[in-house]
């Protein structure tokens, strides 16, 4: 236990309580008003020990600004696009409200308001990101001691509204690659192969099987704030994908006079093909001519194509977990979750099903066969 002793300020008595800390050694805060208050510290140190909840409050002092590099840098297992995006938050939202601001004075309603406030300007999906940055370096001072209780825990946040994908028919597909010139094969392979646009520009020669038509899906280039970064695939997994015959002639077309190790889609420069030039001096034309002549014609983006991959295999018979091994995502649960809509169409053939497979054995039969049951009582011999 501690103890608790008073002393004199200029505006009056106040009282001091030393107690000792889970390492044994002792320290003490003082400025308490009354005795009673000294008391009720002092209790809720030898409860929190007893917990093992808790916290020197010297290593909650540290502000969020200072805390939030610590975090950062911790960061180690990131896609360079994350990292990006969570450097973009921290700057842009994060800092400005907390970079001044104790880990210790964090407080939930403070939390909650300030989430509230930023759902009056921002998408749900945008301030759930920011959100989930300030979390995450909460959360990390909890693991290092400096806080025993996260204050984002428990926070409201706003409905994120599931944005409706557009997919293209094969003929919109040979339009739109039409429309893009020399780079329509960029828009046939992506509207067949459903890759990621940096996995697409990170695409090698040695990395095509044209026996097989098979895709060698292992390495990524992304260009978060202009920087070329090399990296694997999303989920850092790669994956075989196989293609279409009607991409074979645009494919070797592409890698003809090229080595093993050079792109298969390269840029007007010979290096990597960049989704923002290629969306502003081939795509974005394409698109507003296609929806000229057909104004039912989706508002896409490049990486829509993906969307367009996974609807036309669907339709094609593909079944989900073909789906997602072409897609490349962690799970077919997670392929159901982002193109549900896709397989709404199965539910009216389960109920098909059920009445074909019903109708050709001898379960629809059974009732008829069956003796009528007599509901009268039995006569007495």
């Amino acid at each position: 236990m501690g103890s608790i002793s008073s002393y004199e300020t200029s505006v009056g008595k106040r009282y001091r309580v030393r107690y000792r800390k889970p390492d044994h050694s002792q320290t003490d805060k003082r400025g308490f008003r009354t005795k009673r208050e000294a008391e009720d510290f002092m209790a809720s140190v030898e409860v929190s020990k007893l917990r093992g909840e808790w916290v020197d409050p010297t290593r909650s002092k540290v502000t969020v600004a200072e805390w939030a590099e610590h975090w950062y840098s911790a960061q180690l297992q990131l896609k360079a696009t994350t990292l990006s995006g969570y450097r973009y938050s921290l700057d842009a939202h994060v800092l400005p409200r907390w970079g001044a601001v104790r880990l210790a004075e964090i407080g939930h309603a403070d939390v909650q308001a300030w989430v509230a406030r930023l759902s009056t300007g921002l998408a749900g999906s945008t301030v759930r990101q920011i959100y989930l940055v300030l979390a995450g370096l909460t959360k990390y001072a909890i693991r290092d001691g400096r806080l025993s209780r996260n204050p984002c825990e428990g926070i409201q946040l706003p409905r994120v509204l599931k944005k409706q994908h557009g997919y293209l028919t094969h003929a919109q597909v040979r339009q739109l690659a039409a429309g893009c010139g020399e780079y329509g094969d960029v828009v046939l392979f992506l509207a067949y192969t459903g890759l990621r646009w940096g996995e697409m520009a990170a695409l090698k020669v040695g990395r095509i099987d044209t026996l097989r038509r098979r895709l060698d899906v292992a390495e990524a280039v992304s260009a978060p704030r202009g920087e070329l970064v090399w990296s694997t695939p999303k989920s850092h997994s790669s994956r075989s994908v196989p293609y279409p015959q009607l991409l074979a002639n645009a494919l070797a077309q592409r890698c003809e006079g090229k080595k093993r190790d050079d792109l298969v889609f390269a840029g007007p420069d010979g290096g990597v093909l960049r989704s923002g030039n290629f969306r502003r001096r081939q795509f974005a034309d394409a698109i507003a001519t296609c929806k000229e002549s057909d104004s039912d014609f989706p508002a896409l983006s490049p990486h829509d194509l993906r969307h367009t991959a996974a609807s036309l295999a669907v339709s094609a018979g593909a079944n989900v977990k073909a789906v997602q091994r072409m897609l490349g995502h962690s799970s077919a649960a997670m392929t159901l979750d982002v193109y549900a809509d896709l397989f709404e169409d199965d539910l009216d053939a389960v109920a098909d099903a059920l009445d074909r497979d019903a109708s050709a054995s001898d379960v629809g039969k059974l009732w008829a066969r069956a003796e009528p049951v007599s509901l009268s009582r039995p006569k007495k011999v």
